[in-house]
């Protein structure tokens, strides 16, 4: 086979697998992309996180200082709060993280030390996964972390909290009668889509009394968050 005849046919293959991605994700940016809302912090919207927290338990989360759960069915987490470390699990990989100081983390794969020019590596993953994949359990619970700031904001008709993280990092809020979350809109370079809703569904209390939810919807995408344990 001629090198022109494999250019043509690999140009082809590559072509048949991307144009259906591209078309799908000029549909999806078109349809669902929102453009982010005027942040104005105010009392008022102080007062809607309050009740928000308030629906949650907030003192029960508060007070529990482990965390256990698996994200997606890939990552598995072991979180001691007090002790300010977590234990990050994947594949044949385990990273124990000490938040107080990263440089004292371990790193075992298959129950056995890595060689140390890998273990910076391990660490920055485990870390990457913790911040992301723990995002998804608590985040209606950092809504008063340092440097957040909260402001009333209406999305789609739809009136909400919007909770801004940093200049290119927020969230908008949407929650029912009862102030507990059930979705929310992101803005966040993790996510090519400005606005894109994502369902917080399937809400369980756990042993200590803190609330999580379990499952997390975009667009016709689910994931769950499974073996959720808790304790004092």
């Amino acid at each position: 086979m001629s090198a022109k005849k494999i250019i043509k046919i690999s140009l082809g293959v590559l072509v048949f697998f991307t144009l259906p991605s591209l078309l799908f994700f000029g549909f999806v940016y078109f349809k669902y992309s929102e453009k982010r809302p005027e942040s104005n912090p105010s009392q008022a919207a102080d007062s809607l996180a309050l009740n928000m927290l308030k629906a949650l338990d907030y003192n029960a989360y508060n007070s529990t200082n482990y965390i256990e759960w698996t994200f997606k069915k890939r990552h598995h987490y072991q979180w001691n709060k007090a002790e300010q470390s977590c234990k990050v699990f994947w594949k044949n990989i385990q990273v124990n993280l000490n938040f107080k100081d990263l440089s004292n983390s371990t790193v075992l794969m298959n129950n056995k030390a890595v060689p140390q020019a890998l273990v910076q590596e391990y660490i920055t993953t485990a870390l990457d996964y913790f911040n992301t994949d723990s995002f998804w359990l608590i985040a209606p619970y950092t809504v008063f972390d340092k440097g957040v700031t909260r402001s009333l904001a209406t999305v789609n008709n739809k009136s909400g909290l919007l909770v801004t993280y940093a200049p290119n990092e927020a969230y908008f809020w949407l929650l029912d009668n009862n102030y507990r979350p059930y979705a929310f809109n992101m803005w966040t370079p993790l996510f090519p889509i400005d606005g894109i809703e994502a369902s917080w569904q399937d809400w369980t209390t756990t042993a200590t009394g803190a609330q999580f939810p379990t499952f997390h919807n975009i667009f016709t995408f689910g994931f769950e968050i499974t073996d959720l344990k808790t304790d004092f």
